[in-house]
């Protein structure tokens, strides 16, 4: 028999909203397609952004978004994409499919979109490509209330009052497409961007590039270089599959978890790291790209990282989640890539048409965690395995609200066996449990413009009390939601 300890007398780490954020950056069409269509589009749309994609993420309670890259970050320059739209610069959009854009989408754009889902802006700032005038300048265009050459520029484009901006990332991936620089220049490079981002209207948090996976070694130069300068530090890390999203058997299956497991060691080990420099655990860890990267779909563009998404892929993400949920103490951000089109989307889009992915399904159904309490958990369980290699079958985090509801996210990543899971609740007396469920009869389940909607969660009456707690049967390769109360 599974076992599961619910300490809901012990919580005392908030599961930050931002946990449950969103990545979207000028790549193939998560942007233009996706988000953007243009006023003038036939397809329904409110000053450019299509209708159902602001409705659909503001239904999934979307707490921030970062913006413009990526590795496009340190490409763009900010003032390309302001003013009257038909006077914008072209560009080339070097690392995505060489394809040249109209810079249509912008600052304006980007804060109008947050403003329509209710999302908080998070901007990643160019330091590969840019300057510290230009940095700076673009934190005065869109927050100081006063007068200023940059204030009253942004007010002769349409936009009287300063935007609160509470997100700030100094570069991206300075390790790589970021400038290829070493720990030690960009501690130094960091330290000099980040005195500019100034606080005009309201706290500005700044977050500085941390590492690419299991680099320790930046983790440590930084944290000891800059940690008084930074409120957060980025992590980046993608669950790799070399075949399109669709195309797989049991041993690729396993082999995602595998991988997506690894997220829990990284949390831990950069935890522990960043514990050394600041113990009271200020400085967030930002995981800010994170999810599946598959093969492109066939005939697609290489260079826009279009794919599927299927029942694996939600698995993967409700792993993910339940892992930044049980290191809330150090988590309080994390990004998927990417919101429309691109990677492990929420939703995909072809011309007016538009899908909700499975992926989307998981954000819906742990939304029920956002800045509740993190309930400690102790989760003993079978595994099962493949080639004489063994994982855990089970992951779950459970969490408190206001109003005293305990939720319960569990994943049964085993592909072809049940699990009976008896769970003891520590600290609430509970009168009455339901839940959801997203699972399918097939591993490579997953939703098509023809047939959107083969996979959706759906009520779930597999969980009972007991005495003292709960007993829940997980169907193989399924999510599950409790509500306990």
């Amino acid at each position: 028999m599974n076992k599961l300890v619910i300490s809901a007398d012990l919580g005392k780490h908030k599961i930050d909203r931002n946990i449950y954020g969103h990545f979207s950056e000028h790549l193939g069409r998560c942007i233009y397609e996706g988000i953007w269509v243009g006023e003038d589009s036939p397809i329904p749309n409110t000053r450019g952004i299509r209708n159902d994609i602001a409705a659909a993420l503001k239904a999934i309670k979307i707490p921030v978004l970062r913006w413009p890259g990526g590795c496009f970050a340190d490409d763009y320059h900010w003032m390309d994409g302001i003013g009257p739209r038909e006077d914008r610069p072209c560009m080339i959009n070097f690392f995505w499919g060489g394809v040249t854009e109209n810079n249509h989408f912008g600052t304006h754009e980007f804060f109008d979109l947050c403003e329509m889902i209710g999302a908080a802006p998070y901007i990643c700032g160019n330091v590969g490509s840019g300057t510290v005038k230009e940095m700076r300048d673009w934190v005065e265009y869109v927050t100081f209330p006063g007068k200023s050459p940059m204030a009253d520029l942004r007010r002769k484009n349409g936009r009287e009052e300063p935007w609160a901006l509470p997100y700030f990332g100094v570069g991206n991936e300075s390790w790589g497409c970021g400038g290829e620089m070493k720990p030690e220049y960009y501690a130094d490079e960091y330290r000099r961007y980040q005195s500019y981002v100034r606080n005009y209207n309201g706290k500005v948090q700044k977050i500085a590039c941390g590492p690419n996976d299991k680099n320790y070694k930046w983790t440590e130069i930084l944290m000891r270089e800059a940690a008084g300068y930074m409120d957060g530090l980025s992590l980046h890390n993608y669950t790799w599959y070399n075949k399109t999203a669709a195309d797989f058997d049991e041993a690729a299956w396993f082999e995602s978890m595998k991988k997506a497991w690894f997220m829990d060691d990284l949390c831990t080990k950069h935890g522990k790291i960043m514990d050394q420099y600041d113990p009271e655990k200020r400085i967030m860890l930002v995981v800010d790209e994170w999810g599946m990267w598959h093969s492109v779909e066939p005939g697609t563009n290489p260079g826009f990282l279009y794919q599927q998404s299927t029942l694996r892929d939600a698995l993967v993400a409700g792993l993910h989640l339940n892992i930044f949920n049980n290191h809330a103490d150090r988590v309080r951000m994390a990004n998927i890539a990417q919101t429309i089109n691109v990677l492990q989307a929420v939703i995909l889009t072809e011309g007016e048409k538009m899908l909700l992915t499975p992926t989307y399904h998981i954000f819906d159904m742990y939304k029920v965690h956002q800045d509740a309490t993190m309930l400690p958990i102790d989760l003993t369980c079978g595994e099962f395995e493949v080639d004489n290699i063994k994982l855990p079958m089970l992951s779950g985090s459970a969490s408190i609200n206001a109003e005293g509801t305990v939720h319960v996210t569990l994943c049964n990543l085993d592909p072809n066996n049940a699990a009976e899971v008896l769970s003891a609740l520590h600290g609430v007396k509970a009168s009455k449990i339901s839940g959801r469920i997203l699972t399918a009869a097939t591993m490579q389940a997953h939703n098509t413009f023809d047939a959107p909607n083969t996979l959706k969660p759906a009520d779930f009456s597999g969980a009972k009390l007991v005495e003292g707690g709960f007993s829940v049967n997980l169907p193989a390769k399924s999510v599950v939601v409790l509500a306990i109360s």
